[in-house]
């Protein structure tokens, strides 16, 4: 079987995405990172016995390496241009979350994939998680009959009085995560069940919670939401409640369908576990009224599969990649490229919704080039540009917050320790 040969853009995240080619017997030829010196580690790390990872700090001089497929893992919200250029070479996309930092971008990506032989896939692994696979599979079976509705939570809580915590997770006052509005990181709620419905959004409304840090806490963070509450209804007439990247309540990551027979969820704070509930009148042969289970994998990469990050998602989201390249098609809803894109616009126009009382926008389909051409221009967005310019778009449903002259003076100080 051929070794695919993997670039990775982003030291960081990157390296951790790259472990798993590796363990499906890739070679990482050479990894990019605009600071040299942690791309010569990086380097060094993923250099394996049968390949010697190149290190640099220029992606222009990196994409010109024998690659089949690159690991964009970059800043959040900058993997579109260098995604297309990319496609320009015919080198195969696997992208981290989200696709498109603007809607222009969506529009951009999508056009320049269309002149390439490129496999484009969205780097989204919750869908991947052992619960999640459990939910697609009872969905897949039809004994929930018509989904209705859905719900996904990504909620991930701070230590607030934690200073080393804003150390790490924020590294420069203009770094994008200070930046980042409520419903912007959605992939990882909205991503599972888009895979377990096959629904796909059509129009879009959000509202926010604001809840700024306290005045002792060092911070350099411009939005002090802290839940986007984002409501889709979509192409089959269900509706999904997501949020983004919340920090409500305890740490879970939750999901929920609910047809006109039956629900199923994986349990907040329970594991592994799942709920699969159905209406007395509906109970399927074989089954209970009410069924709480641990799923199985069955899948002959399990012990592989529980040593990878993010539950196994790692881990099976790189194999299903290089399965799509070895068989020569783009990956199914919604790891495709317009599943991505459509992903992001819930992401992007969720909070234009919410800065603008609620008001529904509808999200574009970009496999037409008339809805395409509405949005060709528009590059509004909440964060500084790679080029130093300033955000077009308020972060935060106070539009006028900032942090205090405290919280910035214990940031920086923090910076220099």
């Amino acid at each position: 079987m051929k070794r695919y040969k993997i670039g990775v853009f982003g030291a960081g995240r990157g390296a951790d995405i790259a472990r798993n080619f590796m363990m499906l017997d890739c070679d990482i030829v050479a990894v990019c990172e605009v600071n040299a010196e942690h791309a010569a580690g990086a380097a060094k790390w993923l250099s394996g016995d049968t390949c010697e990872t190149k290190a640099y700090s220029d992606f222009d001089e990196f994409i010109k390496e024998d690659m089949d497929a690159v690991i964009i893992a970059n800043f959040f919200h900058e993997h579109a241009p260098y995604a297309i250029k990319c496609f320009e070479r015919g080198i195969h996309v696997f992208s981290e979350c989200i696709s498109n930092g603007t809607m222009a971008e969506g529009v951009e990506l999508i056009r320049a994939f269309e002149k390439s032989n490129s496999v484009y896939m969205i780097a989204e692994n919750y869908p991947q998680m052992l619960f999640n696979r459990e939910i697609k599979r009872i969905c897949d079976t039809g004994t929930l009959g018509k989904i209705l509705y859905a719900e996904g939570e990504y909620n991930h809580p701070g230590n607030r009085r934690n200073a080393n915590y804003a150390m790490n997770a924020e590294a420069r006052a203009k770094h994008w995560r200070n930046y980042t509005p409520r419903s912007y990181y959605i992939t990882h709620s909205i991503g599972p069940i888009m895979w377990a419905t096959g629904a796909t959004p059509k129009r879009v409304v959000s509202f926010a919670s604001y809840a700024p840090f306290m005045e002792d806490v060092p911070s350099a963070n411009f939005n002090g939401d802290e839940v986007s509450i984002v409501t889709t209804l979509n192409d089959d007439g269900s509706i999904f409640r997501v949020t983004g990247c919340a920090k409500f309540g305890g740490h879970h990551n939750s999901y929920r369908v609910c047809g006109t027979k039956g629900q199923i969820e994986n349990l907040r704070g329970m594991g592994e576990q799942v709920m699969l509930r159905y209406n007395e009148w509906d109970i399927p042969e074989g089954m209970q009224e009410i069924n709480l289970y641990t799923p199985a994998w069955n899948d002959p990469d399990e012990e592989i599969i529980k040593s990878s990050g993010h539950g196994g998602g790692d881990y099976l989201t790189a194999r299903y990649f290089l399965d799509c390249i070895r068989e020569g098609h783009q990956p199914e809803h919604p790891f495709d490229i317009h599943s991505a894109v459509n992903m992001s616009s819930v992401a992007i126009l969720a909070h234009r919704s919410m800065l603008d009382g609620g008001m529904p926008y509808d999200i574009p389909d970009f496999h037409l080039e008339e809805e395409r051409a509405k949005w060709e221009n528009d590059r509004l967005t909440p964060f500084y540009g790679s080029d130093g310019s300033a955000p077009t778009l308020p972060c935060c449903s106070h539009t006028d917050h900032k942090p205090t002259e405290k919280q910035l003076d214990l940031y920086f100080n923090g910076l220099k320790k």
